[in-house]
């Protein structure tokens, strides 16, 4: 039984990870304004014809605030699995997990501003 959640094969696991993906973008407000951010991000960055070191930095760090999101959506849900009232413990470790995205979003803007301000000035 311990096999119950196992994945069969490389394909069934693509299917399980592409339906997390979805799950998210459905239900987490927050991944929506990140995905308009990041689409903004790349297409500024071709207009801007950044190179190809400041496209790579780019494009990790929408990934990793992509990332601390998945992260963050995972923790919710395990701590609402655990407890349906009200707990402070709780509260704390989604706080937590929120002030990870927080932390990962504010360095995505550092970088941007590194990056795009001195191409626009």
């Amino acid at each position: 039984m311990k096999d119950k959640w196992k994945n069969k094969n490389f394909f069934e696991a693509l299917k399980n990870a592409l339906n997390g993906v979805k799950y998210t973008i459905k239900n987490e407000n927050n991944i929506k304004v990140e995905l308009i951010f990041a689409i903004f991000a790349i297409i500024t960055s071709i207009v801007l014809k950044i190179n190809i070191i400041e496209m790579v930095i780019i494009i990790l760090i929408v990934f990793l605030v992509f990332f601390a999101e998945f992260i963050n959506t995972t923790i919710e849900n395990i701590v609402d699995l655990c407890t349906e009232e009200y707990n402070e413990k709780a509260k704390i470790a989604k706080d937590i997990a929120a002030g990870g995205v927080l932390i990962v979003s504010i360095l995505s803007v550092i970088i941007g501003v590194l990056i795009f301000l001195p191409k626009i000035l």
